[in-house]
């Protein structure tokens, strides 16, 4: 019987001895990824701040866009230059009625 007490305290420490280096290795594990999240964590972060920052800058330039697209339809724009407008004059010939060839004298208007 001595025997036997001797054979399952021996095998208890064994279990026991086991289960410090399964918990040992999954600490250690852990710890390895906690490490390797934290050393990819700024660069993560950069390349999002980089990715809002430009696409602020985008949604921004088109909302400027079309509030300028909504003033010109309106005749609201201050900021007319030679520029901002030679595109819209020079397109539409609804804007200036004597460009249209319709509108001059010795163009009647072809009937179909």
């Amino acid at each position: 019987m001595a025997n036997q007490g001797q054979d399952i305290g021996h095998k208890a420490g064994e279990l026991t001895g086991q289960a410090q280096i399964k918990k040992d290795e999954i600490v250690n594990q852990a710890s390895a990824t906690a490490q390797s999240a934290q050393n990819s964590s700024p660069n993560l972060t950069g390349q999002a701040t980089n990715f809002f920052q430009q696409t602020g800058e985008q949604v921004k330039n088109m909302a400027q866009g079309a509030a300028e697209a909504v003033k010109n339809t309106l005749g609201m724009n201050t900021d007319n230059t030679a520029a901002n407008n030679s595109h819209n004059l020079g397109n539409n010939p609804c804007s200036n009625p004597g460009s249209n060839p319709i509108n001059k004298p010795g163009n009647p208007p072809n009937r179909i």
